[in-house]
């Protein structure tokens, strides 16, 4: 079975540059276009304490999280990942890497076995260290190719996104 994991963030967001306000978070998007595609379920990851709507103090925030390793706690979760065998799992990249509180989930689960396709949404940076990163968190699993979106083209990443999916089942890893 394939579940879709993800973490996003609406309210003001960098898109081409420019602040703008997104009513629904970009990686969240991107999860729900796959979820559609593999009529699979989709669980969101989301902090206890809420990120701030501004972008410039979640930035700081992230960049402080980052930097003190910190572990942000979130909401509890309805799944049993026991029933999966794939785990699509979305995040923003904050500070060339997935958000700590992505790192808090990890962590908190056992992955051992699992086939892990990342994807990511960002604004220039791609999947920054995040793979490297996820290996780290998940040493047991299989850590597949990641699926780097940018933020002002996920309403436009429909064809990139079938490309990656299409492109995991022929490698025959897909299940």
């Amino acid at each position: 079975m394939t579940a879709i994991i993800y973490f996003s963030r609406a309210f003001e967001n960098l898109v081409d540059g420019k602040k703008k306000n997104l009513y629904i978070g970009n990686t969240k998007l991107v999860a729900l276009k796959i979820a559609e595609e593999l009529n699979a379920e989709a669980v969101e990851i989301i902090p206890k304490i809420m990120y701030p709507k501004e972008y410039q103090r979640v930035v700081m925030q992230a960049e402080q999280e980052k930097e003190t390793n910190e572990r942000p706690i979130y909401q509890p979760i309805d799944i049993n990942l026991e029933h999966y065998r794939a785990i699509y799992l979305g995040y923003p990249n904050w500070w060339g890497t997935l958000p700590m509180v992505m790192a808090t989930f990890l962590e908190e689960h056992d992955f051992s076995g699992k086939n892990i396709y990342p994807f990511c949404t960002h604004e220039g940076s791609g999947m920054g260290n995040s793979i490297s990163d996820l290996q780290k968190l998940c040493p047991n699993s299989r850590i597949h190719i990641g699926l780097p979106i940018r933020g002002s083209r996920v309403e436009k990443s429909n064809i990139a996104i079938k490309n990656w999916l299409n492109q995991e089942q022929k490698n025959g890893v897909e299940e």
